[in-house]
């Protein structure tokens, strides 16, 4: 039997993971259905679901029951901690703060969608720099509750036990390292030669049919998904009802498709992770980190795989007709891992990707710790991106603009992307070692054995273990960027290290 305390905190947690699958809910409509004139108000419901939340977290009854509290067992002991770190996290922020945030982050979103389609950045720097006022003075709050430096506290929210002392000395090593590999892959790459391009057409409609029908089959349920349509590609909604989006382009059927078996990654994770703690916090992911190892696995270590190519050239010919050569395997890996110094971070290679998530690292942190005002942004994103990649973005959309994190209050959360990227090489490397026979499901399009084996070593984890506890559990060690870099050289460096 349960202690009464923990369980008087099990139900407070599961109204509490209500309230936070409504308000996910409200997210995902308003960047797919929501009229443009709907945002005044949804940032208000944004705001008050926020402070509801807030207050249920830290009323004085929770404080007395988590002191109280006993946990019987390794999982109960697991959620009682998380409890009690997010009561810390939350007792250290005034629920004016909390909502105000909230506010400040969904107006300053709205503007910024049309400052990027008008390449602006004038037009959204009042709102941008009151969400970082309001991200500053989080972070300060919470730093002095927890301990951390402000920046490690706003990464904490995102991925616990990660902090920028760590990143850091992985990111430098990474990009001395690609310095000599860029060159390299851009040599061998120009040997092979170009790629053929798809010929087309490629209507939406039947894109968006084989989108559907590929996240089917990689194992996410029709009666718990759905797939639609927004700006920027995510993944929402919760663990039984997943919203996945992607955005269409006639031109390229590559944008979403890849775009989707990303999501797809995404939603699996939360499709598997334990029902039994359901709206519980041991019961959520491991952190941004550990989703971003999971929507990778599938996209670029299983789908980008040479054999799943196999498999997939001969489906999109069938759906699209015309020249059968565009789609043979060999041809559509130098389509769609083709190595470029491009100014999109969703547009990137997996070589150059960790430099966008670089630059941002280095730009977000010094604007946390007052190093760095939005006033100076465009200007230290082009000299950022020049010294990484040799390239000067033309314009802010293609710079500063160009992702949502930001302007959504999203501090902190970048370099989830590259050590997610990292983390996947290192559990594809286990995946195959424990899974005889791997690839050639890959070939036939059968990802279940590699679901199968995240569905346990991965998935069924929950929050009960932090990220490097995770990658531990599953693959013996910790954060390995060395599994990530031979993964790279065996793709674009002709399988040498640079």
């Amino acid at each position: 039997m349960s202690h009464p305390a923990y369980l008087r905190l099990t139900q407070r947690a599961a109204r509490l993971g209500a309230l936070g699958e409504a308000a996910a809910i409200l997210h995902w409509d308003a960047s797919t259905m929501m009229p443009r004139g709907g945002g005044a108000a949804r940032g208000e419901q944004l705001a008050t679901l926020a402070g509801l939340a807030h207050d249920m977290m830290t009323a004085p009854e929770v404080a007395d029951d988590l002191q109280a509290a006993e946990a019987s067992g390794e999982w109960e002991a697991a959620n009682l901690a998380l409890m009690r770190r997010a009561h810390a996290r939350a007792t250290a922020l005034p629920t004016a703060l909390v909502e105000a945030t909230a506010r400040a982050n969904s107006a300053c979103e709205k503007i910024w969608r049309e400052a990027k389609a008008k390449s602006d950045f004038a037009m959204v720097r009042p709102a941008l720099e009151e969400v970082l006022r309001l991200q500053r003075e989080t972070a300060q709050a919470l730093s002095a509750a927890t301990g951390l430096a402000p920046y490690d506290a706003l990464m904490e929210s995102y991925q616990r036990g990660v902090t920028a002392a760590e990143v850091e000395p992985v990111f430098n090593a990474y990009e001395a390292w690609l310095r000599e590999a860029l060159p390299r892959a851009e040599e061998i790459q120009a040997r092979r030669g170009a790629a053929v391009p798809l010929p087309g057409p490629f209507p939406v409609e039947k894109q968006r049919e084989l989108c559907r029908s590929l996240s089917l089959r990689l194992g996410l349920e029709a009666d718990h998904s759905r797939l639609d349509e927004s700006v920027h590609p995510f993944c929402g909604g919760t663990p039984t009802d997943v919203r996945i989006t992607t955005f269409y382009s006639a031109n390229d059927p590559a944008k979403a498709l890849l775009g989707v078996l990303h999501e797809t990654g995404h939603a699996l994770y939360e499709r598997g992770l334990p029902a039994g703690f359901a709206r519980q916090p041991v019961g959520e992911s491991a952190g941004m980190a550990a989703h971003e190892s999971q929507s990778l696995i599938i996209e670029m270590q299983a789908c980008r795989s040479d054999a799943f190519l196999s498999f997939l050239g001969p489906e999109l010919h069938r759906l699209y007709g015309g020249d059968p050569a565009p789609y043979a395997p060999a041809n559509l890996a130098r389509l769609w891992r083709r190595v470029s110094r491009g100014f999109i971070r969703v547009d990137a290679d997996e070589l150059t990707y960790p430099a966008h998530v670089i630059l941002r690292f280095r730009l977000e942190r010094a604007m946390i710790e007052g190093r760095l005002a939005i006033a100076d942004l465009p200007g230290a994103w082009a000299e950022g991106l020049r010294s990484l990649l040799g390239i000067t973005p033309p314009d802010d959309a293609r710079g500063c603009l160009q992702d949502i994190h930001w302007h959504d209050g999203g501090f902190g959360y970048f370099p989830s992307y590259t050590l997610g990227a990292m983390a996947a090489a290192q559990l594809m490397k286990a995946a195959r070692a424990a899974t005889p026979g791997l690839d050639a499901a890959l070939a036939e399009g059968d990802l279940a054995p590699l679901v199968g084996w995240l569905r346990v070593n991965v998935h069924a984890h929950g929050a009960s273990l932090g990220f490097q506890d995770l990658l531990r559990a599953a693959t013996g060690k910790p954060l390995d960027p060395m599994d990530f870099q031979a993964h790279l050289a065996a793709r674009y460096l002709d399988g040498a290290p640079a």
